[in-house]
């Protein structure tokens, strides 16, 4: 089980690091090599690879999806962030990782909404109909009108959205990008949403 779980863990971190390797800030990579810290090295190659294709993503979430140990994943997190490489914010009860000096911070809440199922689910479906009421909104989420209402009250505290008149998203255009552009890194329905509205992104963070 070990050995099995252990390959896995290589598998992930090598398949994160090749994405990390181009990115644009890996600059610290070959002060790192020469310092016999291989296995170090390339779990911080991964993070460089993961946190600019999985931006906003909890704490948890990277040191799950890289099968990371706590107390390891809190390390390289600290170093890449000293090194001035990565930055985070506290999101509610989540630590959220971005690339450092990408995102202002509308879009580094946006993100952290968009890594909510229910808040994310209520975004797509008023970019996809911005008439939609919340008996619509409840039943295309498969949610009672009670969850709506507090997730529509998150998102309107946190600049995304406004219930003076129904529901209506603030920065659509915004919102759209980031969808499209990490839709991969979301779900199905994301994928669907920027298959079908690429085409129509015009703001560019």
């Amino acid at each position: 089980m070990t050995d099995d779980f252990d390959g896995r863990k290589r598998e992930t971190l090598r398949r994160f690091a090749a994405i990390g390797a181009a990115a644009p800030f890996v600059g610290t990579a070959s002060a790192d090599a020469g310092n016999n810290e291989g296995d170090a090295n390339a779990t911080r190659e991964a993070i460089r690879g993961y946190v600019p294709t999985t931006p906003g993503a909890h704490f948890s979430k990277l040191r799950d999806d890289l099968k990371l140990g706590t107390g390891e994943a809190q390390y390289h997190l600290r170093t890449l962030a000293d090194a001035g490489e990565i930055e985070s914010t506290k999101d509610a009860d989540y630590r959220r990782y971005f690339p450092a000096g990408r995102f202002d911070d509308l879009d580094k809440r946006a993100l952290g909404y968009l890594r909510r199922e229910t808040a994310r689910g209520l975004v797509l479906a008023l970019l996809r109909d911005p008439d939609a009421t919340g008996v619509e909104l409840a039943s295309t989420l498969d949610v009672s009108r009670p969850t709506v209402s507090a997730t529509a009250a998150a998102l309107d505290d946190a600049g995304l959205l406004d219930r003076t008149d129904g529901y209506a998203l603030t920065e659509p255009e915004r919102l759209l990008t980031l969808v499209v552009r990490y839709a991969d890194s979301f779900d199905a329905d994301a994928v669907a949403l920027a298959d079908d509205a690429a085409d129509l992104v015009a703001y560019d963070p």
